[in-house]
């Protein structure tokens, strides 16, 4: 197996390991918010304002895995 070829399969194993823990955080961020709306309504916006603040930060992180995977296809 030459060099290249470690590079992609590395990289999809970034993006594959680097994608499943944001998923799971942003859906179970987003299960408990409309589980928090669904007691106080009347809190619906600061509920949703924190949501979207943590779905953001749990985005970056496959954000970050994808540079890294994009670092392993282009530089190595």
């Amino acid at each position: 197996m030459d060099s290249k070829t470690a590079a992609m399969l590395a990289a999809g194993f970034v993006m594959g390991v680097g994608a499943i823990g944001p998923a799971i955080a942003i859906g179970n961020l987003v299960g408990k918010a409309l589980e928090g709306i669904a007691r106080q309504p009347e809190a619906a916006g600061q509920i949703q304002t924190a949501m979207f603040i943590g779905i953001a930060f749990a985005e970056a992180i496959a954000l970050y895995a994808l540079v890294v995977a994009f670092l392993l296809i282009f530089v190595a």
